[in-house]
């Protein structure tokens, strides 16, 4: 009778071989993972001014070279020289600096009329539907009309003093932030303001501690928008029978076709408006610093 075969308790016991680990993913998909990463703001700011640093070389390089005459577009230096005597009052024109103020009064006492009046606006309006109706008509109204459309308008009726620039810049910033203050009244969720009555807040209470902090972004956002139709309108308004401001010494340089302080007083617009946009970055980054992190 043959032997019967006996398993050992050691071959019993013995665990089954372990599975092998899986290959390492390739090179390619570590780089495709990190080119969505977001850059971070020293990123940023280097490549802001590298691009800058490329286009005055290739302005430089394509006036000085003469591929372009300077009546079309003038070289750096002539830009600067210019620049210079306006800054030092050698040019044969008002100094630069009055020009600028007289622009600034104009955009800002403009900007501080539409943020005092079309925030609140913009809030009633996100608020009840009855405010709702009265401004939304007259608001989608005017919103896409160009401001030389109804300048003739402004100047028949207020004539050709200080009010109608004014009055035009007001006007170009004031729809842009009734809508922005509008559209950031439903920002707070249900449940957010569900939370507040059932701890006991009182109505107000829930638009000042819930709603009005939920639009803020919203309300910032359109406050750099307004101060960009701001800006924009300036020369539209310094066209108003205006003897001083930025706008008013580049249509009067462009007359007697002088470019190269043309160039100069976009680029000192230009330059003041993305200064004060990025003084309104750094308030939004103060103020609403949850922003994009919720």
């Amino acid at each position: 009778m043959p032997e019967a075969t006996i398993a050992t308790p050691a071959a019993v016991m013995t665990p089954p071989p372990k599975p092998a680990a899986p290959p390492p993913p390739p090179a390619g998909a570590k780089l495709k993972t990190s080119a969505f990463k977001v850059p971070g703001e020293g990123s940023s700011v280097t490549i802001s001014v590298v691009t800058v640093a490329a286009l005055v070389a290739l302005w430089f390089l394509v006036t000085n070279m003469g591929w372009v005459k300077p009546l079309f577009l003038p070289t750096p230096q002539a830009v600067f020289q210019q620049f210079y005597e306006y800054l030092t009052g050698q040019a044969n024109d008002k100094p630069l600096w009055q020009h600028f103020l007289a622009s600034m009064f104009r955009v800002f006492s403009a900007f501080f009329l539409a943020c005092i009046t079309a925030i609140p606006v913009g809030i009633a309006m996100g608020m009840s539907r009855f405010w709702r109706g009265i401004f939304d008509p007259p608001l989608e109204f005017y919103r896409p009309l160009p401001p030389l459309a109804y300048l003739p308008l402004i100047i028949i009726w207020f004539g050709i003093d200080e009010l109608p620039k004014v009055l035009l810049i007001f006007l170009s910033c004031f729809a842009p932030l009734a809508l922005a203050a509008r559209s950031g009244m439903r920002s707070a969720s249900q449940e957010q303001i569900n939370a507040a009555y059932s701890m006991g807040a009182s109505y107000m209470q829930v638009i000042r501690h819930v709603i009005l902090p939920s639009a803020l972004p919203d309300i910032l956002v359109g406050m750099r928008i307004a101060i960009g139709f701001g800006w924009t309108t300036l020369v539209a308004a310094e066209m108003v029978a205006a003897n001083m401001g930025l706008g008013q010494m580049v249509l009067n340089a462009s007359n007697f076709l002088r470019t190269d302080i043309v160039i100069m007083g976009i680029i000192v617009i230009g330059v003041v408006a993305y200064l004060f946009d990025l003084l309104m970055r750094w308030l939004e980054r103060r103020l609403v610093p949850w922003k994009g992190r919720m």
